[in-house]
């Protein structure tokens, strides 16, 4: 962790900043590997301090050694105000993203004479390049995903709600080492699957559905993020066309991914197969998004993706048809950039599963 402080550091110092107060759980953790639910880093060029409450002195103690600790019995900005002004500071940067109003507001006043200034995205830029510890985390989560997708193939079929495959999904990866899901898990079957955010409801699967499942793993703080689409029964022809589309659109993006090349150009890999194929219309989102600490963070694979990709960051790739009449396919795989080009960490098949 003590690297991660120098790097904040050398970013504060190319940006004149003398002191940031970081407010953001999970900034927070990735600069000191504080694991809490409560607490506040304050970080000068010389000095870092994590204030937090009685209970979690021992984990502090434990897992940031490398830290100042100081203990808050009021209210913690009135602890954060009293530090900086035992420092010296003149100015204190914070995350402007992440400080409501009324806790600015708190701070401020406060602080008293010493000023305050808005910054964002400082940490989470630094987020965006892992390192070998955080890609085998990431890894493993993708590796429970990956086996969480061959054990629900073998469970799944006609008569099971939505929310019975979903609960199956969170068993199963939990079973498999996964403290948990990395969000809300997606089943969306039939027509549901024209919902890209379809969250698993109380229909039944039935037999003709296309059924998606958008599902994830944390691991010891690390996501993953994987989506399959199946169907059950015999596809049509319709439901096979869109299928075949969207994986090749998906393997098109992958193709293209390496260092230099920007998001905009990830995600119009993708978006211009399925554009040629007369479905530009029904893919409505990004084509993928960074991934890590949270499910969803720098950099973007959009329209709007103007990030260069550079070896060490993690995306998802997860390009998709989405029709009200039908409903809809989704394929997503997670990939890291490397030095010449990217490796997917997602390995269960993606061919197209049917289940009579």
């Amino acid at each position: 962790m003590q690297k991660r402080i120098e790097a904040l550091r050398g970013e504060m110092n190319k940006s004149n900043m003398e002191a940031i107060l970081i407010s953001h759980p999970i900034n927070r953790r990735y600069i000191t590997g504080f694991t809490g639910s409560a607490g506040l880093a304050l970080i000068t060029q010389n000095e870092a301090l994590l204030i937090t409450d009685f209970r979690y002195v021992t984990q502090v103690q434990e897992q940031v050694p490398h830290m100042t600790l100081v203990k808050h019995e009021g209210p913690i900005l009135e602890t954060v105000a009293q530090s900086a002004q035992q420092l010296g500071i003149q100015t204190l940067s914070f995350e402007q993203d992440h400080l409501t109003f009324a806790q600015h507001h708190e701070l401020q006043e406060a602080l008293g004479k010493i000023a305050t200034a808005p910054v964002s995205g400082v940490i989470e830029n630094l987020r965006m390049f892992k390192d070998e510890e955080e890609l085998s985390l990431i890894r493993k989560a993708c590796q429970i995903a990956d086996q969480t997708f061959e054990r629900i193939i073998q469970e799944i079929k006609p008569g099971m709600r939505e929310l019975d495959v979903a609960l199956r999904l969170e068993f199963i990866m939990r079973d498999l080492g996964a403290s948990s899901s990395s969000f809300d898990i997606i089943v969306a079957s039939g027509k549901r699957g024209a919902l890209p955010h379809g969250t698993a409801s109380e229909k039944v699967l039935e037999k003709g559905d296309l059924v998606t499942m958008d599902f994830g793993a944390w691991y010891q703080g690390y996501a993953s993020d994987i989506t399959r689409t199946i169907i059950l029964g015999q596809p049509s022809e319709k439901q096979k066309e869109i299928y075949d589309i969207v994986l090749e659109a998906g393997k098109r993006s992958i193709a293209v991914i390496r260092p230099g090349i920007t998001g905009i150009e990830a995600d119009a890999a993708a978006r211009d197969y399925i554009t040629e194929h007369g479905y530009g219309e029904y893919f409505g989102h990004s084509t993928g998004h960074g991934l890590g600490l949270e499910v969803h963070e720098l950099p973007r694979l959009s329209v709007k993706g103007e990030e260069e990709l550079k070896p060490g960051m993690v995306v998802t790739v997860e390009p998709g048809i989405y029709l009200s009449e039908l409903g809809g396919v989704r394929i997503e795989d997670d990939v890291v950039v490397t030095e010449d080009g990217c490796e997917v960490l997602t390995h269960c098949t993606k061919d197209l599963i049917i289940i009579d």
